[in-house]
C-alpha cells in the first residue's frame, strides 16, 4: 500500500514568535492581521481563553491585557524564512515533498514500503524539526492526501500520537471518519458543508456512506474526488490540488491616507510584486490585473476619487517586472490632480492558470525565456538574502505607505541588525 503524508506546523505564526521568545512557552500568544486589525493566529492557551479567530483587536484589547496575552503584529518576512527552514529540513528526510502553503507540505511516501521504518523515520523527522527550527510539527500519514490531512489534525490534537498519526487500515480509517466533522474535511467548502448537514450528513463517515451517483449529482467532480479519497482511493494528483482563483495584495494606510502620486505608486508597485511572487510560488500565471485605490468611506468632508483599472493580457504572465510595470502605468492613467487622500489600495490578479499551459501569441514582443531566467535568479537571491533584497526601483524604500504594526517582532533570521545577542 502506498502512503501520503501531510506535515503541518502547529499554530505556525505563534510558534515562530515563540522560537525567539522562550519565555512565552505555555503562555497565551496572538498574532494580528495587517494594520493590527484582527486576530489571525492563536496559541492553544489563547484559544482556551475564548479568543476567536478574526476578533477585532480593539474589542478584546482589555481581555488580552487582563490575561497577559502576548500580542504580535504579523511579521511575514520572519514567517516566510522560518517556513523555508522547516521545509528544507523536512525534505532532508522525505525528498518528495510538495509545499501546499506556508505551514503545510504533502509528502509522497510511495517508495517506503516498510511501515515500521516509516513510523520510525516520521517520528525522527518531527523531533528533528522541533529541535532544529523550534517549530512543532504534526505529521499525518494515510493512503490518500485527504485522509493524510485528517490524520495530521488528530496528530495535532492528541498528544499520545507524539506528533505522528498513521491511518494504515480500514479499522483506523472508519474510526477516524466517524469522529471527524464533515465541515472540517479538506475539500468540503462552507456551501457544501451546509447542504450536507441539511441532508443529515454530520461526519466524514456519513458522507462516505452516500452513493457515488448522489455525490456526483450534488457536489460535482471535486466533491466526488473527496468522497473517493475518504473511502481510501487515491485520486488527487499534485496537479489536481486547487490553486487560488485570484490573488489580492492590499493595505489600508495610516492616518488620513496617501495624497502623493509617488507614495501611492510605490505602494502599488510593492503590491504587484507580491502578487507576482505568489503566482510563481504556486506555479501559475495570470491573464488579468486589477489596480484599485479609494479614500475613506467615513470622511464625507474630503473629496473622493475611486481608482479601478483593469488590464487584460494577451499572454498570461507571472513576471514581476511586467506585472509591476503594468500596474503602475494603470495607476498613473487614473491619477487626478487635486487633494485626494487614498485610504486603501491594492492589486488583484485573476484568470489564473498553471504556468505549464500558457497560450502564447504570434505577435508577442517579450522574450519570455529571458524573463523567466531573470525572475528565477532574483527569487533565488531574495531567498538567500531576505525578501526584496533585489527589487524594482519603483518599489522604493519609503515608509509613508507602510502598514501599522506597533507590536512587530524583529527579523531575527534575515536582518543582520536584528540578530540575537547572547551575553555569557
Amino acid at each position: 500500500m502506498d502512503f501520503f503524508g501531510l506535515a503541518d506546523c502547529n499554530n505556525f505564526y505563534c510558534s515562530c514568535e515563540r522560537v525567539f521568545r522562550p519565555d512565552l512557552r505555555n503562555k497565551p500568544v496572538v498574532v494580528l492581521s495587517n494594520n493590527d486589525g484582527c486576530i489571525v493566529a492563536r496559541s492553544e492557551e489563547s484559544k482556551r481563553l475564548g479568543i476567536k479567530m478574526g476578533e477585532p483587536y480593539f474589542k478584546i484589547k482589555d481581555l488580552l491585557e487582563k490575561n497577559n496575552v502576548a500580542v504580535f503584529s504579523s511579521n511575514y518576512i520572519l514567517y516566510g524564512d522560518m517556513s523555508r527552514r522547516v521545509m528544507s529540513l523536512l525534505s532532508s528526510y522525505f525528498p518528495k515533498i510538495s509545499i501546499y502553503s506556508i505551514d503545510e507540505a504533502f509528502i509522497d511516501l510511495s517508495e517506503i514500503s516498510d511501515l515500521g521504518y516509516l513510523k520510525e523515520l516520521s517520528h525522527k523527522a518531527v523531533k528533528s524539526i522541533n529541535k532544529g527550527v523550534g517549530i512543532p510539527v504534526s505529521l499525518g500519514i494515510a493512503p490518500t492526501k485527504t485522509l493524510a490531512k485528517m490524520a495530521s489534525v488528530y496528530a495535532k490534537k492528541h498528544k499520545g500520537y507524539n506528533g505522528v498519526c498513521i491511518i494504515d487500515n480500514d479499522e483506523k480509517r472508519e474510526k477516524a471518519l466517524r469522529l471527524f466533522p464533515i465541515g472540517d474535511v479538506w475539500g468540503i467548502g462552507r456551501k457544501h458543508s451546509k447542504r450536507l448537514e441539511y441532508n443529515g450528513i454530520k461526519t466524514a463517515w456519513d458522507f462516505t456512506q452516500m452513493s457515488e451517483g448522489w455525490v456526483r449529482r450534488e457536489m460535482s467532480i471535486t466533491g466526488l474526488r473527496t468522497w473517493k479519497e475518504l473511502r481510501g482511493e487515491s485520486c488527487i494528483a499534485d496537479e489536481d490540488m486547487p490553486h487560488k482563483k485570484s490573488i489580492c495584495t492590499s493595505r489600508s494606510f495610516p492616518n488620513q491616507g496617501l495624497d502623493k502620486l509617488e507614495d501611492l505608486e510605490e505602494a502599488v508597485a510593492n503590491f504587484a510584486a507580491m502578487c507576482s511572487k505568489k503566482l510563481r510560488e504556486q506555479h501559475t500565471v495570470c491573464q488579468t490585473i486589477c489596480v484599485f485605490a479609494y479614500g475613506s468611506r467615513f470622511r464625507d468632508d474630503l473629496p473622493q476619487n475611486y481608482i479601478n483599472e483593469i488590464i487584460n493580457l494577451d499572454v498570461p504572465t507571472n513576471d514581476m517586472q511586467e506585472i509591476v510595470s503594468l500596474a503602475v502605468k494603470a495607476l498613473k492613467r487614473s491619477w487626478k490632480t487635486g487633494t485626494y487622500y487614498y485610504k486603501k489600495a491594492g492589486v488583484v490578479v485573476y484568470n489564473i492558470a498553471e504556468d505549464k499551459v500558457v497560450q502564447g501569441s504570434l505577435f508577442d514582443t517579450v522574450d519570455r525565456d529571458k524573463q523567466a531566467s531573470l525572475s528565477k535568479v532574483v527569487d533565488e537571491i531574495n531567498m538567500r538574502n531576505g525578501l526584496d533584497t533585489v527589487r524594482i526601483a519603483v518599489q522604493g524604500y519609503n515608509n509613508n505607505w507602510h502598514i501599522k504594526n506597533e507590536h512587530i517582532s524583529k527579523q531575527y533570521t534575515t536582518n543582520i541588525k536584528d540578530i540575537i545577542v547572547v551575553k555569557a
